[in-house]
């Protein structure tokens, strides 16, 4: 009892903690030390990645690296120890600990304990099923014990009576009689594999003559059939010949294609927003409503606030004045910012704004959001959506940044396509897709002229907006990148 207790105060765990919100697992990206190193307390020991964002886990104190019980890749459930550190390594060896490893050995020795083989696949089992088999084959023995005694009948001076007994399987029934009972005894004996190759190729295999030991079926033979049966069709009817060798080539073509296909292990971020994807499609009724609006004006807009010293060292480009084309719509229809509470059949107005942006990152797809963007300037606003992206590339965005979103907007006009229909992130009430900006013809002021043009999709959850108010909030951002003034008179 005192060696124990001293062990486990020598030897401290640090376990898998709840890093977000209620998360369940996490999987270890990269460990940072290893065996052997020395720690302190609230040094990074390792990066883990949640449903929501990477996070790197300081440990809690002081020590030398005993173990580190996963590698880099592994999921953990949270409360899981993921790393033991000896806490007093000058207290001698670290034979204390030593126990847990020769601990297992016996449990793990005594797994061989059942003799014989085990069963791993259908059909391959231990010995039992041979003996099986024997029995099966012995049946013939009684015919066998007939044609004795007709013998030692003939060799007797009786042999008169018994020579009528061999003339009766001269009629066709006869000789049928005794290989009746042999066959229907059981299924004919195979492997799996066998089976499924003839099942493949379409042989029956109580019509193939068997070769292998104690009367079992083989590949060869199911193939003997195939050949034997495929033979004569040439000559018999021409029709069956291209018919045969069609089965002996599906199997193939499976196999052809699996070993050019690449599966990839759906965790982390990326799990989670498909879930999130499934979950927001079956839930809130999507409606998505278009309009492709002129913003020649707001793209001059842009090159003119690039040059504007009051932006230097700033981010703008096109998206950060859709978003505050956005937030001027929002102002103007407050209940479009809204949120659907299933559970007291509520729908809640929020009077903040929590603006996600729909990132593409090398661990997948992720809405942070900037908090309360609507009382932001247009500097402030241009600066919270530079870090936000920035952070997200870095796969640096924290659990809050990706919590309490009520809008978004997806950028898809980045990857050269005009619009789409986005899903909802879940939770929020509306969505805006803003496409790609090409210079199309387009009749201004009575005349066809070259002009910068667009498309914008807005999806809403149709519980708490419906038509009406959903087609406002998108001529609203519309009406505001076609003439940027009104984010001076709406705004």
């Amino acid at each position: 009892m005192t060696a124990s207790t001293a062990n486990d105060q020598r030897f401290r765990e640090f376990k898998m903690p709840d890093v977000g919100e209620g998360l369940t697992e996490a999987e270890i990206l990269k460990w940072y030390v290893a065996v052997g190193d020395t720690v302190s307390d609230g040094q990074v020991v390792c990066e883990v990645e949640t449903a929501k964002a990477a996070v790197e886990l300081p440990i809690p104190f002081d020590g030398v690296v005993h173990e580190l019980r996963f590698g880099e890749g592994v999921t953990v459930d949270v409360g899981t120890a993921i790393i033991s550190v000896d806490t007093q390594p000058g207290a001698g060896p670290a034979e204390a600990a030593a126990p847990a490893e020769p601990a297992a050995a016996p449990a793990a020795e005594a797994e061989p304990e059942p003799q014989g083989r085990q069963a791993v696949l259908v059909g391959y089992g231990a010995a039992p099923s041979s003996t099986k088999r024997r029995a099966r084959k012995a049946q013939p023995a009684p015919v066998q014990q007939h044609m004795a005694a007709a013998i030692q009948a003939e060799m007797n001076g009786h042999a008169a009576p018994v020579a009528p007994a061999p003339a009766a399987p001269a009629p066709a029934p006869a000789p049928a009689a005794p290989v009746a009972p042999v066959e229907p005894v059981g299924r004919p004996l195979a492997k799996p594999p066998v089976r499924k190759l003839a099942k493949d190729l379409g042989v029956d295999l109580a019509t193939v003559v068997p070769t292998g030991t104690d009367g079992i079926v083989t590949r060869e033979d199911v193939h003997a059939a195939v050949a034997a049966r495929t033979a004569p069709a040439p000559v018999t009817e021409e029709p069956a010949a291209p018919a045969a060798p069609a089965p002996s080539t599906a199997p193939a073509a499976p196999a052809d294609l699996a070993a050019r296909e690449t599966r990839i292990p759906v965790k982390g971020v990326r799990k989670a927003t498909a879930q999130a994807m499934v979950a927001s499609a079956f839930t809130a009724p999507h409606v998505t409503e278009f309009v492709t609006v002129d913003v020649t004006r707001t793209m001059k807009l842009v090159q003119q606030l690039k040059a504007d010293p009051d932006m230097a060292g700033l981010r703008v480009n096109p998206l950060l004045l859709v978003a505050k084309a956005l937030l001027v719509a929002i102002k103007r229809n407050p209940d479009v910012n809204a949120s659907w509470d299933e559970a007291n059949q509520e729908i809640v107005r929020k009077d903040y704004v929590n603006l996600g942006i729909a990132a593409a990152t090398p661990r997948g797809l992720i809405v942070p959001n900037i908090k309360d963007a609507g009382a932001k300037t247009l500097p402030e606003l241009s600066a919270a959506l530079g870090e936000l992206i920035s952070t997200a590339r870095e796969g640096k965005t924290s659990p809050a940044d990706m919590s309490g979103g009520t809008v978004t907007i997806t950028n898809v006009g980045v990857f050269g396509v005009d619009t789409g229909t986005p899903i909802l992130n879940p939770g929020e009430s509306a969505i805006l897709a803003f496409g790609a900006v090409k210079l199309q013809p387009w009749v201004h002021k009575g005349k066809v002229k070259p002009r910068q043009v667009t498309t914008l999709a807005l999806s809403f959850d149709h519980r708490l907006v419906d038509g009406e108010l959903g087609s406002k909030v998108l001529a609203d951002v519309a009406a505001v990148l076609e003439n940027p003034k009104r984010l001076i008179t709406w705004g």
